[in-house]
């Protein structure tokens, strides 16, 4: 007999929860935003489950349903900031190495201020530690876009990471 994939998810969610809320809460830091994302997470993994050959119910999973759910909200971010505004963005001189030491505090105040196709790639590449393609795959953009992108992201990051460390003098 085999059991019903939404069956084994409701076993897994009280274990589950903590860990995909904690996901996503680290890389948002914003705890409303974080709680919609956890409900859609596991809203998108109950259809899913529902699908034929559907996968293997695991908090891993779990949390891929999740890093795909904030992509899409900062996509969503995207698309709606630019019809609010013209985004004029010129290419740095240089890609500067990214080896420095982070306040984390500071850091994390940078990465919430930036737009969200910035702190999305970012997020992707150096927070969850994925390659450039599969940060391109999630993002919906070519290799050679999100190298671009990546490299406007650490310019813009590493300037206003900068201008509030002189704040903090």
């Amino acid at each position: 007999m085999h059991r019903d994939p939404a069956f084994v998810l409701l076993e897994t969610y009280d274990a589950a929860l903590p860990e995909v809320y904690g996901y996503l809460l680290s890389r948002c830091g914003n705890r409303a935003l974080a709680e919609e994302l956890t409900s859609e997470t596991f809203l998108g993994a109950v259809a899913a489950t529902r699908k034929p050959h559907a996968p293997a119910v695991s908090v891993p999973w779990l949390i891929g349903v999740a890093r795909h759910k904030l992509a899409d909200h900062w996509r969503y971010r995207e698309r709606e900031q630019r019809g609010l505004r013209l985004m004029h963005e010129t290419e740095p001189e240089s890609v500067d190495p990214w080896d420095a030491e982070l306040d984390a505090l500071r850091a994390r105040q940078v990465l919430a201020a930036m737009g969200p196709h910035h702190r999305s790639a970012l997020t992707l590449r150096y927070l969850d530690g994925l390659g450039v393609p599969e940060v391109a795959e999630i993002l919906g953009r070519t290799v050679h876009a999100t190298e671009a992108l990546l490299v406007r992201a650490r310019s813009a990051f590493r300037a206003e990471y900068e201008r509030k460390e002189g704040c903090d003098d």
